[in-house]
């Protein structure tokens, strides 16, 4: 390029905002503004003779090259976008408007930086896809899962982690943790950090350049060459409720993750931690909803939704299901003789024991006053619930302890319905274990 044309481009491009770039036939940089410096940072000297595509994000370089021949056969583009990688590792978001001088065998563009654009456009994604999450999703994890996958949108995030805070204080629990090939145990590394973030309340980073400034044990657990980790906290208005850790392994770049990319995760984790508070809300109240208060048994209307449905999957398999009606003996005299406060505690205990006597997939339930029942699934005769009724005997037969240091024991009626012997639905099934177990006190009684 002739010198009085560079310097003539040279005067009024750098008053520009924008950077003016100029490339030859071959792709190298032959002029470029000052503005390149505070874009690419780069200087003017390290970018002139530079191939141009060495500088675009890989993932870009194909349909960039492709702009680029479409623009040198004569075709203008002026709204042309792709991303770019800086000295210092950051990626930013070029807007190009370019043409070819024919006469100059050159290609002219201008470069507007629209990075900021971009961050905000993608932020206001992920909000509101995490605001969708967060009513679509059943539970946490699932949450969870879609958050990692909207944050990984935003950031290098293969690792990521959600530690929520435990009301007795013991250490933080991981909720969801998973790396690049799907859900794994969390790393030591992301246990040290996460309590870290907790005890301070404040973002910690964990790269190469910040070891220095971690704590000794922090250091000592990353070693000298450590992957890249941000840990932000998950603060609602009213409390901390626990941790938010992504991992990289940083990549070309020695610091994968930037003090930018640290403000994007605390801006993010906010909307997270509200959507978590909000979904553990809505879980607490459909427990509260579906279980008794007292003993914390699922109560009468989610008895009968299990019973329909344990009911549907028996005759799906063809299989045996059992139905206990449990009546406690003489419960009012334990009110009238120890007080509302014992025959409380002596539910809660009863409650506790009867679970203690079925497998993890059978249903203890309680209907109200001192009446229990259990849902028994897959029972291949109708002997096995004759031993898990003969167990309950056994177990509620040790005595509870009463605050008082006073013990009392207490016994059960039980009435015992199979299906599809005793009935084909649920009210059928009820009704014969009920007046079973009616059968059964009236013998005691006698």
């Amino acid at each position: 390029m002739k010198k009085s044309f560079s310097a003539t481009i040279a005067r009024f491009t750098d008053l520009l905002m924008d950077a003016v770039c100029i490339v030859d036939v071959d792709g190298r940089f032959v002029f470029v503004s000052s503005a390149c410096e505070r874009i690419f940072g780069y200087t003017q000297q390290e970018m002139i003779g530079r191939q141009m595509i060495d500088l675009v994000l890989p993932a870009d370089r194909a349909r960039t090259l492709a702009a680029a021949r479409a623009i040198t056969d004569g075709q203008a583009n002026s709204s042309f976008e792709n991303r770019y990688v800086r000295k210092d590792g950051q990626i930013v978001h070029i807007m190009w408007s370019a043409c070819w001088s024919e006469a100059d065998q050159l290609r002219v563009a201008v470069a507007r930086d629209v990075t900021a654009i971009k961050q905000a456009e993608a932020m206001q994604v992920a909000l509101y896809a995490i605001s969708e999450a967060a009513h679509a999703s059943d539970d946490l994890p699932t949450l969870f899962q879609r958050v990692h996958q909207i944050i990984g949108a935003l950031l290098p995030a293969p690792g990521f982690g959600v530690a929520l805070r435990r009301e007795d204080g013991r250490p933080l629990q991981f909720t969801y943790h998973a790396n690049a090939d799907g859900p794994a145990p969390p790393h030591p590394l992301a246990h040290l950090l996460g309590e870290e973030v907790l005890r301070s309340g404040l973002p910690v980073r964990i790269s190469p350049t910040t070891l220095p400034y971690l704590t000794a044990q922090l250091r000592a657990a990353a070693g000298p060459a450590p992957d890249c980790w941000i840990g932000a906290p998950l603060a609602t208005t009213k409390d901390l409720i626990g941790v938010l850790l992504l991992q990289s392994s940083g990549g070309q770049s020695q610091d994968s993750y930037t003090d930018r990319d640290q403000d994007l995760l605390m801006f993010v984790s906010k909307q997270v931690a509200t959507a978590i508070q909000r979904k553990q809300l809505h879980s607490s109240l459909r427990f509260m909803a579906q279980h008794d208060e007292l003993t914390q048994l699922p109560n009468r209307r989610l008895f009968h939704d299990r019973l329909e449905m344990a009911l549907a999957r028996a005759q799906r398999h063809q299989s045996m299901l059992s139905l206990l009606f449990i009546d406690l003996n003489k419960f009012k005299e334990v009110n009238d003789s120890f007080g509302h406060a014992c025959g409380d505690l002596l539910l809660r205990k009863v409650a506790q024991r009867l679970k203690e006597c079925v497998r993890e997939a059978d249903t203890v339930a309680r209907l109200g006053g001192d009446e229990f029942v259990i849902i028994l699934e897959e029972m291949l005769v109708p002997e096995d619930a004759a031993q898990i009724r003969d167990k309950i005997h056994q177990v509620l037969l040790a005595p509870i302890l009463l605050p008082d240091g006073s013990s009392l024991t207490i016994t059960a009626s039980i009435g015992v319905a199979h299906y599809p012997e005793h009935g084909s639905d649920g009210q059928q099934l009820l009704r014969y274990a009920d007046q079973a177990m009616y059968g059964s006190k009236l013998q005691k009684v006698d």
